[in-house]
């Protein structure tokens, strides 16, 4: 029986994953990671880390991360408190969908969750105070292969519903993208 369901987004292997929750007079149950349903949207690997967040202010942007091959990992982002505005990058070089970004609502209440796959920046804005994200990773974090863009970077456009505040003095000093920037390598 899958409790999960994948539906393929418009960027090539980010995947929109709704969980099934079941409840019952005690309240309810959802799988957040199932390596066997997640293998069909390519998650082949075992978990490598999981990583929990709390953002305390709305209109908090946390990004736009991801780490360099070797070290490049898929992610599954699930909210459990709140509610954020999900955003995935392409950065893989060579993609017909380079440099287009896609962005979900996840939220405690809706149950859905975010698979992106190795190759993506990844981002969010707090939609409410306190929002809480989980994230299970494919890689460990690798501190000679982290990178980060400018999440107002002017050549990606991210129409972020919520005025940017609160970027951390790392998230700030994110490069903006060159003229040559030809994606990352897999």
């Amino acid at each position: 029986m899958s409790r999960l369901t994948l539906t393929p987004l418009a960027l090539a292997g980010l995947h929109l994953v709704q969980r099934q929750r079941l409840s019952d007079s005690r309240g309810d149950l959802s799988r957040i990671f199932c390596a066997h349903e997640l293998a069909a949207a390519g998650w082949t690997q075992p978990i490598a880390q999981i990583n929990h967040t709390r953002t305390a202010r709305r209109g908090t942007v946390r990004g736009l991360h991801f780490q360099r091959a070797p070290h490049a990992e898929a992610k599954l982002v699930s909210c459990i408190r709140g509610e954020v505005w999900d955003v995935a990058i392409d950065l893989r070089q060579g993609s017909a969908t380079f440099l287009r970004w896609h962005a979900q609502p996840l939220s405690a209440d809706n149950g859905c969750a975010l698979l992106i796959p190795k190759g993506f920046a990844h981002g969010f804005q707090a939609l409410t105070d306190d929002a809480e994200l989980l994230y299970c990773h494919s890689a460990a974090f690798a501190p000679q292969a982290e990178a980060g863009i400018h999440p107002q970077e002017p050549r990606l456009a991210i129409a972020w519903p919520l005025p940017v505040s609160d970027l951390s003095p790392r998230d700030a000093s994110h490069a903006w993208l060159t003229d040559d920037f030809e994606g990352v390598h897999l």
